[in-house]
């Protein structure tokens, strides 16, 4: 495949479960790299995942991984991709090393490479002699990282993962983003879909925002937290209600809801000098003025408000979006 081509491409896919549209005629083209999906509970992401590994039949449109057609190439698509699911799907009394070797012969490995990669993945994801346990003993986070060396046994070009550190210790959790962040300089392609948004910005570079099924925002990180042009935040000394009431005339909303920072809303872009004018009539002394870097969680929660999904409150990122706005 071409480096540069897409290793995703999707033309009008949809999936209809009788009268609900889980995916709705989506178009999308995802470059090479790792990519968040990110999206409230029942926006479609997993149903996405599904659709793109042939496990589930398209209602109608069309879409190709890696170049291979995903309605009538599906078992070639499953033998170049790797997939991490959500749920455990562990066969009773096989061990981890027996579980991670069975997926590789899955994916067209003979016994004995399949035994190799096994133990090479193993030791990747730091499972030592708890790799001959059965899996069904294992920690939430020991699950996790062996469906992350199942999923690799096989040296694929893209790994598809479905909330991959739910459940893991702060130690694991890092253990599983350290190994997520370096599979695209090993040449492996990420689709991570997480509601974790502090996960998604320390692996991906771009993310894709999808609810009710439609693709509502997508893009590179670094793009969407660029500057505001017309929020700003403010430290001042001396007489801070006068400095407030002047830029309050002047058309400035101002929150000092947080002590000793002002949070201000220009009329705007490029109106700075109203608050410099205002600091100067009113004597106060500027210590620091900024404007506001957009984060992930507001470029998240903008896109669901443009199609009414929230309100103007924003959630802490670090409890999950997707519980915070559920479907």
């Amino acid at each position: 495949m071409n480096e540069a081509a897409a290793v995703i491409q999707l033309d009008h896919l949809t999936k209809r479960y009788g009268s609900i549209t889980a995916i709705d005629a989506v178009t999308l083209d995802v470059e090479p790299g790792a990519v968040g999906l990110l999206g409230p509970n029942g926006a479609g992401k997993t149903t996405l995942i599904s659709l793109l590994l042939g496990q589930t039949p398209i209602t109608s449109g069309s879409g190709t991984v890696l170049g291979l057609d995903i309605r009538k190439q599906r078992r070639a698509v499953r033998q170049h991709t790797g997939f991490v699911p959500e749920t455990d799907c562990f066969i009773p009394g096989m061990s981890g090393v027996g579980y991670v070797v069975f997926a590789g012969q899955l994916a067209g490995m003979g016994a004995a490479s399949a035994m190799q990669r096994a133990h090479e993945m193993l030791d990747l994801v730091e499972l030592e002699d708890e790799r001959y346990r059965p899996v069904e003993t294992y920690s939430v986070g020991m699950k996790q990282r062996v469906k992350l060396a199942q999923a690799l046994v096989h040296d694929p070009d893209l790994v598809f993962l479905d909330e991959p550190t739910n459940g893991m210790d702060p130690r694991g959790r890092q253990l599983m983003l350290d190994l997520l962040q370096d599979l695209p300089r090993a040449g492996v392609s990420v689709l991570l879909s997480s509601h974790l948004l502090p996960d998604v910005e320390e692996v991906c570079e771009r993310v894709i925002v999808l609810s009710r099924g439609r693709v509502l925002a997508r893009g590179r990180i670094e793009d969407m937290s660029k500057p505001s042009e017309t929020r700003y935040s403010a430290r001042v000394t001396g007489d801070v209600r006068a400095f407030c009431e002047a830029l309050q005339r002047a058309g400035v909303t101002v929150n000092d809801d947080e002590p000793g920072r002002l949070d201000l809303e220009l009329p705007a872009a490029n109106r700075s000098d109203l608050v410099f004018r205002a600091a100067v009539d009113t004597d106060v002394r500027l210590r620091e003025f900024r404007p506001h870097r957009s984060s992930l969680e507001q470029a998240f929660l903008d896109a669901l408000k443009a199609q009414g999904r929230v309100g103007p409150t924003p959630v802490n990122s670090s409890e999950g979006v997707a519980d915070a706005h559920p479907t």
